[in-house]
């Protein structure tokens, strides 16, 4: 079996909206942690200097948002009400809908913006295949070249409410994306509200989620390593954070 690694990294050096910090605890550092907390919880003492090179363990504390690096949205992320019903948290979702066929669709021809159903419909032709139940829809747009850079968040092309619809229709539940988000840029969104007083426009493929449930993968990467739109699986269970909106995924794709 042929693993291909679809996620993007965590980085603190990447340029973020929510900057990412990185803390490190060093292996020496994390002796002298180890002999303090036995001190202090268990009434022990113990000299680091004894161990191997004066190291214990290494740590990493990194703060972060659950939307940095490749993440599944649940459906409690586009709202507190739906009209289904109360949106289910990240933890609450069935694992089913991670572990699925794939469908790559190639929208790297589209502006940035928002893609309509006809955009889809083309990309579905150039596939050769259209979405079946459950199946993991993925769109490769191209965005991810960006990765690191302001341009990732404002230069990329999203869905519009009738595209993500379509996708729904057709028995989807998870639609992924190498952009930063399904929507349109969040500069799109404002400037077309603020020049057409239009509601609609604002951020309407999250906003379907309040109609029907389903969640996105964002900020994935390596789409064009797939070698084909069909013949691979998707694995992409969001991690279990109680509660939450959102959960960080290691996506791969599986091919036999």
């Amino acid at each position: 079996m042929r693993l291909i690694d679809l996620s993007s990294p965590v980085d603190a050096e990447f340029w973020e909206p929510d900057p990412v910090e990185h803390r490190v605890l060093t292996p020496a550092q994390g002796a002298r942690h180890m002999a303090d907390e036995m001190r202090e919880h268990l009434g022990l003492d113990f000299d680091p200097a004894v161990l191997p090179d004066g190291e214990f363990l290494n740590n990493d504390t990194f703060t972060l948002t659950v939307h940095t690096g490749t993440h599944v949205d649940a459906p409690a992320h586009y709202g507190s009400r739906a009209a289904y019903g109360t949106p289910r948290t990240v933890d609450q979702l069935p694992l089913d809908w991670f572990c699925r066929p794939g469908l790559l669709l190639d929208l790297r021809d589209e502006p940035p913006g928002a893609a309509g159903p006809d955009a889809l419909e083309r990309a579905f032709e150039r596939a050769g295949a259209r979405p079946a139940p459950m199946d993991v829809v993925l769109l490769w747009t191209g965005a991810d070249v960006h990765l690191g850079t302001r341009k990732y968040f404002s230069e990329f092309t999203g869905l519009d409410g009738d595209a993500v619809r379509l996708l729904l229709d057709a028995g989807v539940r998870v639609i992924g994306t190498d952009a930063f988000s399904l929507d349109a840029p969040f500069p799109i969104i404002i400037e077309r509200y603020l020049a057409t007083g239009d509601r609609s426009v604002l951020w309407p493929a999250h906003f379907a989620g309040r109609e029907r449930e389903y969640c996105q993968i964002e900020r994935l990467g390596s789409l064009g390593a797939l070698p084909a739109p069909t013949g691979f699986r998707v694995v992409c269970f969001p991690v279990k954070l109680a509660r939450a909106g959102a959960g960080w995924a290691r996506a791969v794709a599986m091919l036999d």
